[in-house]
This record gives structure tokens, sequence and C-alpha cells, in this order.
């Protein structure tokens, strides 16, 4: 793995997958089918792999170290899709508009050749480590296209933004939030061992890093526990907790846009 790349000097800025051009959908694209070739510790599979199957499983779900751990594997994954394509970065998926799954990744085309946003394929898992009707070739969601209630609304995203103790937070962001758009969006997104290889994990999961940062903003000082912060954050190697605390630290910042959830930055 790379090591970390920090300072404001190589400050990239991640934007929302509406706000992306032509340019930065182009990069995205282009990275993903590149990083989706290479069969090594490089590649696509590799690194859904690491969320999920194939075994061991290294994700935090339901404990504390769920917005550290998921902020490391974004941080390396997008290294790496940035060593493919360097103007390639995670945009986020802002699911609380409730306007459904983005154009960008529900277009089954661009121009004539396959989006490769709209599903991924899934290659390394051996048939004994999933169930029984096998594991399936490609990811699938509903990729429903228009606006539905049972997504998060703004409302609940700044009722849960408001919490000011970390445990609080970051169990209502996993549950309240996070949960409901994997089971909303369906398909293999709906399956922890499955979920990182479809594309739209990476913009939902980014999504729910950005309000990790929106809340930092908002609770200065507010954190985990100190007895949390020396905790290695397997498998990724060199980083701890207290080294995911500060997203500029790691070189990256989440570009601001107009809306109900972005505070002033002073």
């Amino acid at each position: 793995m790379p090591p970390l790349k920090s300072g404001p000097s190589q400050l990239r800025h991640r934007k929302s997958v509406t706000a992306l051009n032509p340019e930065d959908l182009a990069n995205l694209r282009s990275a993903i089918t590149k990083m989706e070739a290479i069969s090594d510790d490089r590649g696509y599979a590799h690194w859904a792999g690491i969320h999920g199957l194939p075994l061991p499983m290294y994700c935090h779900h339901g404990d504390l170290l769920f917005l550290p751990w998921h902020r490391a594997y974004l941080y390396f994954f997008e290294q790496y899709l940035m060593d493919q394509v360097d103007g390639a970065r995670l945009p986020w998926w802002d699911w609380s508009d409730q306007s459904g799954i983005p154009a960008a990744f529900a277009a089954a085309k661009v121009g004539r050749s396959a989006n490769p946003l709209v599903s991924g394929p899934i290659s390394g898992i051996p048939a004994n480590q999933f169930k029984a009707e096998g594991v399936p070739k490609r990811t699938t969601t509903y990729r429903r296209p228009k606006a539905n209630s049972q997504l998060p609304s703004t409302a609940l995203v700044n009722q849960i933004l408001s919490l000011s103790k970390f445990d609080d937070f970051s169990m209502q962001l996993e549950d309240q939030l996070h949960n409901r758009v994997h089971v909303w969006t369906g398909g293999t997104m709906g399956l922890i061992p499955l979920a990182a290889y479809d594309p739209i994990f990476w913009a939902h999961h980014t999504m729910v890093d950005r309000l990790w940062w929106l809340w930092q903003l908002r609770h200065p000082g507010a954190g985990p526990d100190p007895s949390m912060l020396d905790t290695a954050l397997a498998p990724f190697p060199n980083i701890t907790v207290a080294q995911t605390l500060d997203v500029t630290s790691l070189g990256y910042d989440y570009a601001v846009t107009a809306d109900s959830t972005t505070p002033t930055r002073h």
C-alpha cells in the first residue's frame, strides 16, 4: 500500500456526484475501469474484497471504529484510483435530497460503451465463502432512478449532525443513515460481503465520511475516546484512529456547496 500522503500543498477536493463535470466523470470511469483490469493488490477486486469477501473480512460495523476504519479505507482506495488516473477523485452521493441514484451511476451506457459506474465485476471469492446459490459474477442493485422518501432526509441528517457526543453520532449515523441507504439501494449493496464491489458503494461511503467531517466542524474538539486513538486500523499499514481525525492532514477536503448541511468554515 502507498504511504500516507498529506499536507495542504497536496490538498485535493472531493465533489458531489452532481457537481462533476465531463472531465471529472471521464477520469472516474477510466480509473475504475483500469483498476478492474488489475489482478494484484492494486486492483479493484482486491480493494472491494478488503471490505467483505474473500475472507478475512476487515470492515468495522456496529462499533466505534466504523467511521475511522472506513475513512482509512476510502483514503487508500482513492490513492489507487489516482495511480491509474491522476485526476480521479471519489465523489459523494447526497442521498438526503431523496432524488435516488445519481444519473452518473444509473445510465447503462456512456456513448456506445457500458457505464462502469453501474455495475462491478465480482471475482476471487471461493464458492464455499458465500451462499449455496454461488457468487454472482457482477453486482446488481435496483438502481431506482426516482425520488423515494425511504431514503434519509435532510432533516434527519441535520438531527444526527446536532448530536454532540461522538459515540451517539457514530451509532446514529451508521444505523439511521448508512444502513438505510445500503438496504434501499438493494441487490449486492444490501450484502456486506459484496457491497464494495459495486461502484456506488464508494460514493455512498464518501457521503458518510463527508458527514463525519461536517460533524467535526460543528463540534470542534469532540471525537472518539482518547483510549481509541492509538488503535491500528488493519489491514492498512501505519495508520491509527488518531491519523484519521483530520481530513486535511490526509491531503483532502470536501468541496463546499450551498446546502443545508454545510457549516460556514472560518
